[in-house]
């Protein structure tokens, strides 16, 4: 039996379209997109293209978007370099207990450098209310970030209200969009964000590339230093074939998108049905409307979710879980305990994130296979 993936979230295949476009600049145009001669401008002009396209994606100028290493290095290059860029302006930042740890870590590490960092909580939804990011607010603030989409239980954040009450303090707003661009229309000049991490392997791009949009007139400074590419605030050799491969992926993903996100959540919202009413004890993780239309993640009572992951796995099915195991000692996801989820409930949840190779008999085979595990982990769970 075919196996079936369903842990899009953490990463895609690579298209075929994007592998296809990426193969001549490891060998045929091979050039330092910094050179003069011709082989330089080739890779030059790929580059530029590729920006282009990126740019499309989210509806902003090309020379607005610099490419990174991936998402977390833009989530890093946007938090450090506004932050360091500022300081005479401040030193506290706003951001919320659900991030990607590309941004808590990022912020984290700036209170050694002394600066201040508030988490404002969530809802059991996973939904930041704007008027608390306003309430966190201080004459010192020059940072406030929140994520567009949260990665494991796929609530949509309302960024552009955040962002229109940052803009009316004069603080920079930045957003971690690495899950949701590609699968949701984004459009920074209606959203007013200043600063918008992606990464091309969540949208079937290669893995190693991401980009950072920075607003034209944004105050920031590099990470790296050296040879002042992107603009420079990204000193090294561009990856041409990535930035390519990231191209092209932005391409397909803004021409499907509409119909390829319907389809999905059409494909979300059957799961999420048979799994309430074949399992008991289960509920949804996550807001149950405005959430990423590719993500469905439950919390099982007395099953837990490494073992279910595996069990999945045995019959062909890949998933993830809400809980990591390390040293031989299992973690909670930090975003299940800050939406409140009871710590049985969280050590059991599940994340399923579609994509687009998968169809209504995959949720089907997930229908007749995970209630008899969770079953019968319920029964080893009594003795």
């Amino acid at each position: 039996m075919a196996r079936i993936y369903l842990d899009h979230a953490a990463t895609t295949p690579t298209r075929h379209e994007v592998v296809e476009a990426m193969l001549p600049y490891y060998s045929d145009t091979y050039g330092n997109p910094s050179s003069l001669h011709s082989e330089g401008r080739a890779a030059r002009e790929a580059v530029e293209e590729a920006r282009w396209q990126v740019a499309s994606l989210i509806g902003c100028e090309p020379q607005e978007i610099v490419f990174t290493s991936g998402g977390t290095e833009a989530d890093n290059l946007a938090i450090k370099g506004i932050a360091r860029a500022n300081r005479d302006r401040g030193n506290h930042i706003i951001t919320t207990t659900i991030e990607h740890h590309a941004v808590i870590e990022a912020c984290q590490s700036l209170v050694d450098e002394g600066y201040e960092v508030d988490h404002v909580p969530v809802d059991a939804y996973g939904v930041v209310d704007p008027g608390d990011i306003e309430t966190a607010i201080m004459d010192r603030t020059i940072l406030v970030s929140v994520m567009h989409a949260n990665n494991e239980i796929g609530t949509i954040e309302p960024i552009e209200e955040i962002a229109a009450m940052a803009c009316r303090r004069g603080i920079c707003f930045h957003t971690d969009a690495v899950q949701s661009a590609g699968r949701v229309p984004i459009n920074v000049g209606e959203s007013g964000v200043d600063l918008l991490a992606m990464s091309a392997h969540k949208m079937y791009g290669p893995k190693g590339i991401g980009a950072l949009f920075i607003r034209r007139g944004t105050k920031i400074l590099p990470l790296l230093h050296g040879g002042a590419q992107e603009l420079g605030l990204r000193s090294s050799t561009e990856n041409v074939p990535g930035i390519v491969g990231f191209g092209r992926a932005a391409a397909l993903a803004r021409e499907e998108m509409a119909a390829e996100s319907a389809r999905q959540a059409s494909l979300r919202d059957r799961l999420i049905r048979g799994l309430l009413e074949q399992i008991e004890g289960i509920r949804l993780n996550g807001h149950p409307s405005n959430r990423l239309p590719n993500n469905v993640n439950i919390g099982v009572d007395s099953a837990e979710g490494q073992s279910m992951a595996v069990m999945l796995d045995a019959e062909g099915i890949a998933v993830s879980t809400g809980s990591a195991c390390n040293s031989g000692v299992a973690s909670v996801s930090h975003v299940l305990q800050a939406i409140g989820l009871p710590m049985d409930m969280a050590r059991g949840s599940l994340r399923f994130t579609l994509g687009r190779s998968n169809s209504e008999e995959d949720v089907q085979r997930v229908l007749d296979v995970l209630p008899r595990i969770v079953a019968r982990l319920r029964s080893l769970y009594a003795l």
